[in-house]
């Protein structure tokens, strides 16, 4: 299936977002092999601050095989940023909606047709303290299984030393480097012919999670933590501290 051509809104973003991206950061880019020249895939992506979708999108510009990203639908609804986002062909997602299924349902359409499509598969920033990817969400895999088209993971790393997860001003100087680095398909295919069930797109996210994981651990030089940070597991824990805070400050005043 041929590639979809890029299109003036993708190239107008381009022009627009490359200059300064070119100024602030500089570029380690390698794996650009594993992209697919033709037909449809996804890229997997852990994300770790808010600059790192524009370089990201910038890395893969430079292969040819622009990005559909999933992205908030508030920011197609009006002005140039809406216009931008549906010219170059992003994908809404209505958040506490039954519409968020159709996403889903867009994406898998899109690869179809020969798109990239392009998830953030722990769905927002991450909140593990050392910038590791987090537990992901099933979306990318539910799509993977769907269509059973190549997944190519991809970790990044220096977008979040310009700027933070949940940081509000930059760290300009001295200027970072971007590093990125695209991996082969993740083999998900012994999940194949099998009931879609929630504990399957579970395991399938984990596999996918891992192959980003082992990308950022060649990149940092680092090994990850054996378990991912789990913001729900986190939040029970949170939760289960502050009952027994509130718990021990009652007794507290009962004894007095």
């Amino acid at each position: 299936m041929p590639r979809r051509r890029i299109g003036f809104w993708y190239r107008f973003a381009a022009v627009i977002c490359k200059p300064p991206l070119v100024v602030l950061i500089k570029r380690d880019w390698r794996g650009m092999e594993h992209i697919p020249a033709e037909g449809g895939f996804i890229t997997v992506v852990n994300h770790n601050s808010h600059v790192d979708p524009f370089a990201y999108a910038h890395y893969q510009y430079n292969t040819g095989r622009v990005p559909r990203f999933l992205a908030k639908s508030g920011l197609f609804r009006k002005g140039i940023v809406g216009a931008a986002m549906r010219g170059t062909g992003q994908i809404p997602v209505y958040r506490e909606s039954t519409d968020a299924l159709s996403a889903f349902r867009a994406a898998i359409d899109a690869v179809e047709r020969g798109e990239c499509v392009a998830f953030y598969p722990e769905g927002t920033l991450t909140r593990d303290p050392d910038g590791w990817p987090m537990t992901g969400k099933t979306g990318a895999a539910r799509v993977a299984l769907q269509t059973r088209c190549p997944v190519i993971p991809v970790a990044q790393w220096g977008a979040n030393e310009l700027l933070p997860a949940y940081a509000k001003k930059p760290n300009i100087f001295p200027r970072k480097t971007h590093h990125v680095l695209a991996g082969p398909p993740v083999d998900l295919s012994r999940f194949y012919d099998k009931e879609m069930t929630p504990d399957l797109q579970k395991e399938a996210t984990e596999v996918i999670m891992a192959a980003i994981t082992r990308l950022l651990e060649e990149i940092r030089g680092e090994k990850a933590p054996e378990t991912p940070y789990d913001p729900r597991r986190e939040r029970i824990e949170q939760r289960r501290r502050t009952q027994a805070q509130n718990k021990d400050r009652q007794e507290e005043e009962h004894s007095k």
